[in-house]
């Protein structure tokens, strides 16, 4: 299994490049190199030995709404199941920052369902979540599917 570790600034330009090369190819929305540096804290990376081979980001919208971003893996790397260990990081933080309701867009739905996300229409989402669309070249004309995962209730 490998180690999910919280970024640091010397990992950025390794994400944006990550980040920017899924979005060259239209599957996910690029990152400008300051909003990088400006969010490192929500950002979550898998590394051999030097080099950022996956990234994820926990971005907390509300006190009780969170998003799941910029899952990428690097080619080389995919189909080893990376993409779900950091799924399964941002929940566990959403988790332990007392946040239960977690949503994403992606192109990929089936890859979030299998962590227990469900569709939702995108206008059931509240208008905080819409921040990002704004700077993507798709709004108003988005393509994406939004899905949502809600923690199970432990008793």
């Amino acid at each position: 299994m490998s180690q999910v570790e919280k970024a640091k600034i010397p990992d950025v330009p390794q994400i944006h490049k990550l980040i920017n090369d899924y979005a060259a190819r239209g599957e996910m929305l690029a990152r400008p190199l300051s909003e990088l540096y400006e969010d490192i804290r929500d950002y979550f990376v898998i590394k051999e030995g030097e080099t950022v081979v996956a990234c994820g980001v926990l971005h907390v919208s509300w006190s009780d709404l969170a998003e799941v971003r910029s899952i990428a893996v690097a080619e080389e790397s995919k189909h080893k199941g990376l993409g779900s260990e950091l799924v399964a990081a941002c929940l566990k933080e959403a988790k332990e920052l007392g946040i239960e309701t977690v949503f994403c867009f992606t192109y990929q739905p089936d890859f979030f369902k299998q962590h227990k996300f469900v569709d939702i229409d995108k206008m059931e989402l509240p208008r905080k979540v819409w921040t990002d669309c704004f700077r993507c070249p798709k709004f108003p004309n988005c393509d994406e599917t939004a899905l949502i995962y809600h923690a199970e209730e432990t008793t």
